[in-house]
């Protein structure tokens, strides 16, 4: 019985060793981001040039949930999309004007306020267009991605 119960325990041990770093990168992590703290970069390839990008928690590249801070010039648009995944948008300045459907309408976009909210389910198609610079933020899951309805004006085929 004493041998059994070591060769379990052995057993046991063997697997956490094995589980060990699986498990490890499954913990959450934290962050703690003042405004001020905010480190821009260009955008990604899958936006249009011209944006900017800051990412405050999370990977997008990975499965699981993340934070991403866009800032987006005067008289930017981004053509009819989706997101596999949903999506919540938190307007932090400037106006954010969305519109809903696979062709792109500035008449029938919305304008959401700074302290505004958009939230899309996953697969709606939408697209943007701003008129001053505007940040928001991205709360959604990974591995994010941007599928353009019309696949001619997805920005990557033009790199």
């Amino acid at each position: 019985m004493q041998s059994f119960v070591l060769r379990a325990a052995g057993c046991g041990s063997a697997l956490l060793l094995f589980l060990a770093p699986a498990l490890a990168q499954q913990q959450h992590q934290h962050a703690f981001v003042n405004a001020g703290d905010v480190a821009w970069k260009d955008g990604p390839p899958s936006l249009p040039k011209g944006s900017q990008m800051a990412l405050l928690y999370g990977d997008p590249a990975k499965d699981g949930i993340f934070v991403m801070r866009l800032k987006f010039p005067a008289n930017y648009k981004i053509p009819a999309h989706t997101h596999p995944a949903d999506e919540v948008v938190t307007v932090i300045s400037g106006s954010f004007n969305i519109g809903t459907g696979a062709a792109f309408d500035p008449a029938k976009t919305q304008a959401i306020a700074a302290g505004g909210v958009v939230a899309m389910p996953p697969g709606m198609q939408h697209y943007v267009q701003i008129g001053q610079e505007t940040v928001v933020q991205l709360s959604t899951r990974g591995p994010w991605n941007i599928s353009y309805v019309n696949p001619a004006e997805d920005p990557r085929k033009s790199q």
